[in-house]
């Protein structure tokens, strides 16, 4: 049977946090807290319960309310639960349809943290009538179908070092021989404003170096505070203790995710970056992680590809590359979601236009 709950469930929201936390399909985006993150979506939940009440499957739910009493349905990275139980997925689902019923919800989108081998998911996805768009190889969906992953669970530091391909382990060396120091800000302190001010500039000066749209000061502060002990701010300076690079992680059950980057466009050659990530690891394994997930990279792995360097500096650290199923789609109402796709296209190609000058 499943059971939709909202946030003043408190009971039975920690007691999916606890699930959440304890699953290996757990993750940061199917947690309470990215609620807290999202506070411009409204949100809501579907657990599904075994005979005796204990739940056996969760899925976070998060609407964006759009005009006309419309909105989007999106499970981000869910569900969290055995993805070839067709009886746990089917309460998921059918909770699911009933929550987007009271939202105006056209479509239900929702993209697992699921390997695209696993043809088995996919089949069982289609016979609920979930349909997959066309495949994509770069950052067209809202989750990054491509990623790195890092298996760290019971290894060691030098054992990770010496897994590293020999010239990302000689540039993460070269980091700390030229003086580069890494410190790192817990989300539930008091982070300095310098600090957040100077990774918000890195992060102006990498997207205008990149060409990719970048959030801004409040955004960063606001999720660091809400994630708390979850989340930290990672900043590397150079031996005169100017700030050259920083990054953003979380950690949640039993990985840790690098969730944002940024550099300035000086002393790039100090490699800062290679030490950040270092520390990132470090983290995961300081809390007993099973993985440390760079993110996305695009799945077009070709030199001529202008995201490749990308790959290729993630590729370094020598984690495994994985595909995701990608992002499904239920319509619930096929007509509208017709014409909302045909006008989201239309306004991401002008974005992009517009981010490439044009």
């Amino acid at each position: 049977m499943y059971r939709l709950i909202t946030a003043a469930d408190t009971a039975m929201v920690s007691a999916m946090e606890e699930f959440n936390k304890g699953h290996v399909k757990g993750h940061f985006a199917q947690s309470w807290l990215w609620t807290g993150v999202k506070n411009n979506w409204q949100n809501g939940a579907v657990l599904s319960l075994d005979d005796e009440g204990k739940i056996r499957g969760s899925l976070l739910l998060l609407f964006r309310k759009l005009p006309m009493g419309l909105s989007i349905m999106y499970a981000p990275r869910g569900p969290v639960c055995d993805v070839h139980n067709r009886e746990i997925l089917k309460d998921l689902f059918d909770g699911a349809r009933e929550a987007g019923k009271k939202h105006g919800s056209y479509v239900f989108k929702i993209d697992p943290d699921v390997l695209s081998e696993d043809t088995e998911f996919i089949e069982i996805m289609e016979s609920f009538g979930f349909r997959l768009p066309a495949d994509s190889k770069n950052f067209e969906g809202i989750q990054p179908r491509y990623v790195f992953r890092l298996q760290v669970g019971g290894k060691t530091e030098e054992e990770l070092l010496q897994n590293l391909e020999s010239k990302t382990r000689y540039n993460l060396r070269l980091a700390t021989r030229k003086g580069v120091t890494v410190k790192y800000f817990p989300g539930n302190t008091e982070i300095p404003p310098e600090e957040l001010d100077a990774f918000a500039k890195l992060m102006e000066t990498t997207g205008e170096r990149d060409r990719f749209i970048v959030r801004g000061r409040e955004y960063f502060k606001h999720l660091l505070e809400v994630l708390g002990e979850n989340a930290r701010l990672y900043m590397a300076y150079d031996a005169e203790g100017t700030r050259i690079a920083g990054t953003v992680a979380i950690q949640y059950g039993d990985k840790v995710w690098y969730l944002y980057g940024a550099s300035s466009n000086e002393k790039r050659n100090l490699m800062p970056n290679y030490l950040l990530q270092w520390e990132m690891i470090r983290w995961s394994l300081e809390t007993g992680c099973r993985i440390y997930d760079f993110r996305g990279v695009s799945g077009d792995i070709s030199e001529d590809n202008p995201l490749y360097g990308l790959y290729r500096f993630k590729k370094g650290f020598n984690g495994d590359f994985c595909e995701f199923v990608g992002e499904f789609n239920l319509e619930y109402k096929p007509l509208i979601a017709k014409g909302m796709d045909l006008a989201q296209k239309a306004y991401r190609k002008l974005r992009y236009l517009k981010r490439m000058g044009r």
